[in-house]
């Protein structure tokens, strides 16, 4: 039975120039398996293309099941980055909740395409005592990567895999139990609304802005956590609207694919050191927060160990 009482859960997404890409977002909204209508914010900014028009169609076709709110702004050059669209669509997006008790701030990406129980595995990490819930972030399958790159990002899944089992055997969070994947990025990362607000909302910075974000939370000590049912679908465009996002990423992966060596990594020896040195820090009164300001400030790890290609 559907809980009676779900908490509030709006669904914030920048956009520039997504007019080839929002009615598949829409869509994919539009049938979730979770009460409505949901609140939907969409921050269209600095665009030049249909947009708008796209969203306003959406928003008369899917009336009974998105209530979507569009913020629309030319932010100057200066300005016209990541961090300032997606402050713009989460704010909206805060502006949009009857209360902040009990409700939560969903971040994606105009190119996104979650499944129908997204919402309703987010809502269900929160009930579990979540502050904040990470989505892994697939490769949209309806966009399949070459064979010689999708070989290269599994490899780096297998990589990332083991250094979630040492962190989970050194320095295992209890809130954060395994299996967990490591994703937590505005393509798919929910927020309790009081506790974006206690945060000081979205860093109007020019990339990396979602990774500050959670930095601000985990300072506060938040739980944040990355539960295996809670993902979306992205495409692999390799020419994305933010600097440093997964567009970059793209081309990284696909540059290394075409040069079809085994890149560098840093080898699973300094991952230990590190959850150890979590471990030390947690201990002690406020850990989590020292963690939060201390690991930034830490010196590289040397790659030192070539990506294990082979399955």
């Amino acid at each position: 039975m559907a809980d009676p009482n779900p908490m509030t859960l709006c669904v914030c997404v920048p956009a520039r120039n997504e007019a080839a890409r929002l009615p598949m977002l829409l869509d994919a909204l539009a049938m979730q398996d979770w009460p409505g209508p949901i609140p939907v914010a969409i921050a269209i900014n600095n665009s030049t293309d249909d947009s708008r028009a796209v969203v306003e169609s959406a928003r008369v076709r899917y009336a009974k099941r998105l209530a979507v709110h569009i913020s629309e702004r030319t932010f100057a050059p200066g300005l016209a980055h990541a961090g300032s669209a997606r402050r713009l669509a989460m704010d909206t997006g805060l502006g949009l909740l009857p209360a902040l008790d009990g409700a939560a701030l969903v971040s994606t990406d105009a190119d996104s395409r979650p499944p129908m129980d997204w919402l309703r595995n987010i809502a269900a990490a929160f009930a579990r005592g979540a502050d904040m819930v990470g989505g892994r972030v697939d490769i949209d399958g309806n966009e399949p990567l070459p064979p010689r790159v999708h070989r290269l990002r599994t490899a780096w899944d297998r990589y990332w895999a083991e250094v979630r089992a040492i962190e989970d055997t050194i320095d295992p969070l209890p809130w954060d139990a395994a299996p967990r994947h490591g994703d937590h990025t505005g393509a798919s990362l929910a927020i309790r609304a009081e506790l974006y607000l206690a945060c000081g909302g979205v860093p109007a910075i020019a990339s990396g802005e979602d990774r500050a974000l959670v930095a601000a939370a985990l300072a506060l000590g938040a739980r944040l956590v990355h539960p295996p049912a809670v993902y979306t679908r992205v495409s692999p465009r390799l020419e994305g609207r933010a600097e440093g996002g997964m567009a970059i990423a793209m081309q990284t992966l696909f540059a290394s694919a075409q040069a079809d060596a085994a890149p560098l990594a840093p080898g699973f020896n300094h991952w230990r050191e590190r959850a150890h040195w979590r471990k030390h820090l947690r201990a002690q009164p406020d850990g989590a927060a020292l963690i939060a300001r201390r690991e930034p400030l830490l010196p590289p790890m040397p790659h030192d160990m070539m990506l294990d290609l082979q399955p």
